[in-house]
């Protein structure tokens, strides 16, 4: 016999399921947004309708955005023959916090990962050739900003090898530390 009502239980369970939340997390976050003023509760739960419904990947680089291409790729002040190969859309925000980088960026979505059975065509690794292939493509560098893990060195060296054909400048980084 669960010991919460059926709907908490399954607004805990949907927290919980969230990267990062335990369950006693994901009961202290179910307990406060029932406690949140009827207005308040409406509005979290609209933000979130919304965000699924507006967010959506930038054509060119696949960083998350509400229209069809971001704000990097759309500004005519970034260099665009240079190209920062990132694994999550958080680690846009942590490279633009630094004010330092100024070309554009793209946007892996994940890394490989074989014990995760995460491979080539589960992230965004054919689009990044076919921008690079592209017969009016202008990029001459490419910074690998991939995680200096295990899975972010492979996917780092299964992009290298791809990209071994084309005339651009390979570089290996990692991105700032994340936020928590």
């Amino acid at each position: 016999m669960p010991f919460f009502p059926a709907s908490l239980e399954n607004l805990i369970d949907k927290f919980a399921s969230l990267p990062g939340i335990g369950r006693k997390s994901a009961q202290r976050l179910a307990f406060h947004v029932l406690s949140l003023p009827e207005g308040e509760g409406e509005s979290f739960a609209n933000a979130i309708l919304e965000a699924r419904k507006n967010v959506c990947c930038c054509k060119i680089c696949q960083n998350l955005t509400e229209g069809e291409v971001c704000s990097v790729c759309s500004s005519t002040k970034r260099d665009k023959s240079i190209v920062c190969v990132v694994s999550e859309p958080r680690d846009v925000l942590s490279i633009e916090r630094s004010h330092e980088y100024n070309g554009v960026y793209h946007v892996l979505h994940g890394v490989l990962s074989p014990i995760s059975h995460v491979g080539p065509d589960d992230i965004r690794i054919s689009e990044l050739i076919h921008r690079v292939a592209a017969d009016n493509s202008e990029i001459k560098e490419i910074i690998m900003a991939t995680n200096p893990d295990t899975e972010g060195e492979a996917t780092a060296m299964y992009i290298s090898r791809l990209l071994k054909p084309f005339d651009v400048c390979l570089l290996y980084t990692s991105p700032s530390p994340r936020d928590p």
